[in-house]
């Protein structure tokens, strides 16, 4: 059964940065796309961004654009995500997933595994 672990959130001011790691068991890691996604109390989650399967090729939400870089080594079977210039919107809980797609402007997942326990990020104003 594919697992999931998302892990390096905290609490930040705003303007300042974290970066997520994601590790990836029981998946053939490379074979897959890999996204981040998010979801903040009270609402919907939703698409970070989304990284090919050779990282060749990368897509953001236009509310992390230029702020926002994902990254992976599959050699280690982990996907990062490295977060800049915060803002308190930013504040939700991070999620990592496999086998993501762009479509329409928004990220999405065909979520064929469980979600992982995802990472809280909190920005400070």
């Amino acid at each position: 059964q594919v697992q999931v672990a998302e892990s390096g959130g905290g609490l930040v001011q705003a303007g300042g940065s974290l970066n997520l790691s994601c590790t990836a068991s029981e998946l053939t890691f490379d074979n897959y796309d890999m996204g981040w996604f998010r979801q903040a109390p009270g609402k919907e989650r939703e698409g970070v961004s989304c990284i090919s399967w050779r990282g060749g090729m990368a897509y953001y939400a236009d509310f992390v654009k230029g702020r926002f870089t994902i990254s992976r080594d599959n050699a280690k079977n982990t996907l990062y995500l490295q977060m800049n210039s915060l803002k308190p919107e930013d504040t939700a809980m991070y999620y990592c997933a496999a086998d993501c797609a762009l479509s329409g402007g928004v990220i999405y997942t065909i979520g064929f595994h469980d979600w992982g326990q995802g990472t809280q990020v909190t920005v400070s104003s």
